[in-house]
């Protein structure tokens, strides 16, 4: 029998565990869809947008700030599609194309080093305390010293993932929101209306969940884009920026997963082996990383349940991606845990248990059929 995907009896060990989430005030506001190559099998949301008195319920349709799910949504993506028409190599030292990047020891780095975060950049810098708009971050972030040699090792980079959506700005000669914008036209050629994209507009503003009260930017967040560096980009960034509703990232996960399962379709993931070189994990020493993708580990937010083939991605607002081709199945679970303050770090314990209460009834479905 099939269920309608709102079904909140569909999955519901999942169901009370996220609702004991937002009782215990791990996040205000959360809404999570689960499905597989034919559709959504479940969508439900949960709790408020704010922990205020009388503040409005989160809907199927709410939105949130994607946070880094940008870097496999939109940078990865574009990425993919670049390399298939043949303006991007993966392999070609980015000081071809960014001529501010540094010598030395580092000038062989690749974009695929950028996209597996083994380029040697740091994690994080703060660069919207001093810097605004591209060219300014762009020096800085070539002149950042390296923590560690290219390809010896990984480490999660915002600095690698900006620097990667310069790149392809320049190699498709169009801002990162205008390529983004038309990765997955209608057949026709028409760009169909989506509520996935970055510099969300106003009228979205009522279903949109608050982030943080911002100490930078002295006010509430609601649409602008919760990372600082990102915003000082002007609120596009390969690192950061996206805004979506849950069924909005479903569709791009479904996407993927029919590729990874040999659907032959029009869009970035046509090229199967160009996709399986994304999705393999890095060769890097100890690191979980595919090209953008991240891949499973039992001690990682997908929990215990995930077949090896599993690649996700999470964002710091509270945001999650996991998609199973070995079991055909994608869980979609945003949230905005951020709100009021990014202190809050209870979602941590929640995202493995819920992804283990849907896996695990995934599995034992599949064992009865």
């Amino acid at each position: 029998m099939t269920r309608d995907p709102g079904d909140a009896a569909r999955f519901p060990a999942a169901h009370r565990l996220i609702a004991e989430a937002v009782a215990a005030r791990a996040f205000p506001a959360a809404v999570v869809e689960v499905g597989g190559v034919d559709g959504a099998r479940w969508r439900e949301a949960f709790g408020t947008l704010t922990w205020d008195a009388g503040a409005p319920p989160a809907r199927p349709d709410t939105i949130f700030d994607l946070a880094s799910l940008t870097k496999i949504v939109a940078t990865t993506t574009m990425a993919l599609q670049l390399v298939g028409q043949r303006r991007l190599d993966l392999d070609e030292p980015i000081r071809e194309r960014l001529p501010l990047w540094r010598q030395g020891s580092a000038q062989a780095v690749t974009a695929a080093d950028l996209l597996a975060h083994c380029s040697g950049l740091p994690a994080w810098r703060p660069l919207y305390q001093d810097h605004q708009g591209r060219p300014a971050f762009e020096r800085a972030i070539c002149g950042l010293p390296l923590e560690y040699e290219p390809r010896t090792q990984s480490l999660y980079s915002d600095p690698g993932f900006m620097l990667l959506g310069f790149l392809l700005e320049d190699a498709a000669d169009l801002p990162l929101e205008e390529q983004f914008a038309e990765l997955f036209p209608d057949a026709d050629g028409s760009q169909p209306e989506t509520e996935l994209r970055f510099l969300p507009p106003e009228a979205w503003r009522p279903r949109m969940a608050p982030t943080e009260v911002d100490p930078w930017r002295g006010r509430l967040l609601v649409g602008e884009v919760h990372d600082e560096n990102a915003a000082a980009l002007g609120g596009v960034g390969g690192h950061a920026g996206l805004f979506g509703t849950a069924a909005a990232v479903g569709r791009f996960a479904r996407t993927v997963l029919r590729a990874l399962h040999g659907f032959v379709e029009p869009g970035p993931f046509a090229q199967a082996e160009i996709l399986a070189r994304f999705v393999r994990k890095s060769e890097v020493p100890g690191s979980s990383r595919a090209l953008g993708w991240d891949t499973m580990l039992t001690t990682s937010s997908c929990g215990h349940r995930m077949s090896r083939r599993a690649i996700g991605h999470t964002g710091f607002t509270g945001t999650s991606l996991w998609i199973d081709p070995f079991w055909g199945v994608y869980i979609v679970l945003l949230t905005n845990r951020v709100h009021p303050s990014r202190t809050n770090e209870a979602i941590r314990t929640v995202r493995p248990a819920v992804h283990d209460a849907i896996m695990e009834q995934v599995q034992q479905e599949e064992l009865v059929d």
